[in-house]
C-alpha cells in the first residue's frame, strides 16, 4: 500500500540561506602583494605630485594637478593590483571574488544605504566634538574655495562616487581581504583587520574612527556575500552625497 502523497505546506520548504563561497587560498600573493601596493600608491602620489607641483610658491596650484594628483596614484596602484593577481594567482574575478550579479547590488545598496544613515548621523556627531575646521576630508579639502572648471567637477564627482570605490574596494576587501584570508584567519577577523586598515591608510589621523564607522557596512557587505561588487555597490552608495556636495562645491553652486 503506497503511502499518501505529503500536504503541500510539507513540500514548501524555506529556501536556506547560502552561505559565502568558501576562500580560496591557490592565489601566491599574500600581504606582501598588498604592501607592495600601498608603496606604489604613496610613491606615485609624491612623485606626480613633485612633478606638478609649481615652481614657484606663490604661483597657484592648476586644476590639472588637483584632478591628475587625486585619482592618477589610485588607479595606478589598482592597475598594479590587478596585475600582480594575473602574474600570482588566478586573475581578479577568482582572487579577488569579483562579481557583479543582481544579488550583489541588492545586498550593497541595502548596507550601503544603512551605512549612509549611520555615517550620516556620525559625521554630524564627529563635527561638533572635533569642529567645522577640522571636518573636511583630505579630498574635498582639494576643492574647497576653489570653482572648478564644469568637465573637472565633473571628473572629480565621478570618480569619488563610481570609480574611487571600485579601486579603493579592489584594493582593501579584495587584495588585503584575499591576503589575510591565505593566513587562514576567522572571518571576522578579517573583516576586523581589513576595516581599521582602510581607515588608517587614508592617512588621516583625525578622522580614523570615522573612517572605521563608514568602512564598517562596505564590510559587512564583503563578509555576508564573500563577493567584492556587494562591498562596490555598497561603498558607491555610501559615497554618493559626499561626492554630490564635492561637485556642487568645485562649482561654487554650495558654499564650502
Amino acid at each position: 500500500m503506497t503511502p499518501p502523497p505529503p500536504r503541500e505546506s510539507e513540500t514548501v520548504a524555506a529556501a536556506p540561506i547560502e552561505p559565502p563561497p568558501a576562500p580560496d587560498y591557490s592565489h601566491r600573493w599574500g600581504i606582501g602583494a598588498f604592501l607592495l601596493v600601498e608603496a606604489v600608491l604613496l610613491l606615485s602620489a609624491a612623485f606626480i605630485s613633485a612633478i606638478l607641483q609649481p615652481s614657484s610658491s606663490n604661483e597657484p596650484v592648476s586644476v590639472a594637478t588637483i584632478v591628475i594628483g587625486s585619482i592618477l596614484p589610485v588607479l595606478i596602484a589598482t592597475g598594479v593590483a590587478l596585475l600582480i593577481t594575473r602574474l600570482r594567482g588566478n586573475g581578479p574575478r577568482i582572487d579577488l571574488k569579483w562579481s557583479y550579479s543582481r544579488e550583489d547590488f541588492k545586498v550593497g545598496l541595502k548596507f550601503g544605504l544603512i551605512g549612509l544613515v549611520l555615517t550620516t548621523a556620525a559625521a554630524m556627531i564627529w563635527t561638533k566634538i572635533v569642529g567645522e575646521d577640522n571636518a573636511t576630508s583630505a579630498f574635498s579639502a582639494l576643492v574647497d574655495s576653489r570653482s572648478l572648471p564644469i568637465a573637472a567637477g565633473i571628473v572629480m564627482f565621478l570618480y569619488a562616487w563610481l570609480v574611487g570605490p571600485i579601486c579603493e574596494e579592489i584594493i582593501f576587501r579584495g587584495l588585503l581581504w584575499g591576503a589575510l584570508e591565505r593566513l587562514q584567519w576567522g572571518r571576522w577577523t578579517v573583516f576586523g583587520l581589513s576595516t581599521a586598515v582602510f581607515a588608517v591608510s587614508h592617512l588621516e589621523p583625525l578622522r580614523t574612527s570615522l573612517l572605521i564607522v563608514i568602512g564598517i557596512p562596505i564590510g559587512l557587505a564583503r563578509l555576508f556575500t564573500g563577493r567584492l561588487g556587494a562591498s562596490v555597490i555598497a561603498h558607491q552608495v555610501n559615497n554618493f552625497v559626499p561626492a554630490l556636495t564635492v561637485l556642487l562645491v568645485s562649482l561654487g553652486v554650495m558654499a564650502p
